[in-house]
């Protein structure tokens, strides 16, 4: 998978599935023009956590910092985001696909996202997300363990959220 270009070894992740009923060609669609403000739930969390609520799609998300590392039409999207996510101000690193890969400061944490598309044998397309995290230093690690005890579960909600979405406008 792409994910493993930019994020082979990590500390901490999280993978979500659902099997969507439609054309590679539509699931691929609808999760690269995901909207998810039609989720209360995602607008929620968003506000809780003190995060931008305008334009929730992927292009929304690369006007936050993330970057668009990777996307391979009906197969794999990868994005990827480096901060300081425990922090009341994460201090997002804006960087390119090649500087991500290379980066390594202690004190940040780098995180991956994907979506892939895998046509199964009736028909369907599994697609799943995962999001694996990486943290170059100990203290780093510890500060984001003690986060992610606390928002890991609400992130799992978020991409399930992604998950339902993507099926509703793929199969729709």
């Amino acid at each position: 998978m792409l994910i493993d270009e930019f994020l082979p070894r990590y500390d901490v992740n999280a993978r979500y599935q659902i099997d969507v009923h439609a054309a590679i060609s539509e699931v691929y669609l609808a999760a690269r023009f995901l909207n998810m403000s039609s989720s209360k739930a995602v607008r929620w969390l968003y506000r809780l956590r003190g995060l931008p609520q305008g334009n929730l799609t992927l292009d929304g998300m690369l006007k936050w910092g993330f970057v668009l590392l990777a996307d391979k039409p009906c197969n794999e999207l990868v994005l990827g985001l480096i901060g300081r996510f425990w922090a009341a101000s994460p201090q997002i690193q804006r960087v390119n696909a090649d500087a991500f890969i290379k980066f390594d400061q202690p004190g940040f944490a780098k995180a991956v996202g994907n979506m892939a598309f895998i046509a199964q044998g009736d028909g369907s397309v599994r697609v799943t997300t995962e999001t694996r995290v990486l943290c170059p230093d100990d203290a780093s690690r510890r500060c984001f363990r003690l986060y992610w005890l606390f928002i890991g579960p609400f992130s799992g909600i978020i991409r399930k959220e992604w998950l339902r979405l993507i099926k509703q406008g793929a199969e729709a």
